[in-house]
């Protein structure tokens, strides 16, 4: 069962990777994250930042789907910042 991390934690994660994606729509996000996951190791974090609401239910789905573990998200300025840790 995955489980999310809470706001503190998410704050003191390390990514492998930051994707800026902010002022991109549905669904570009989630497609710079497909690609860019390429780039971290298993077992790393991709951080995806997403001016889109519906980017983390996105990415949550998507992690789940695809074998990836969706770690949460965490408000910023204008922006969500959505991680997953790279599972395969």
């Amino acid at each position: 069962m995955p489980t999310t991390m809470n706001d503190a934690e998410l704050a003191q994660l390390t990514a492998a990777k930051v994707v800026d994606a902010r002022g991109a729509a549905c669904p570009g996000p989630l497609l710079e994250a497909k690609k860019s996951m390429a780039a971290v190791k298993v077992g790393e974090v991709l951080e995806l930042w997403s001016s889109d609401s519906q980017t983390k239910n996105d990415m949550a789905a998507w992690a789940t789907k695809v074998g990836h573990e969706f770690l949460g998200s965490v408000a910023a300025e204008g922006y969500d910042r959505v991680f997953v840790r790279r599972g395969k």
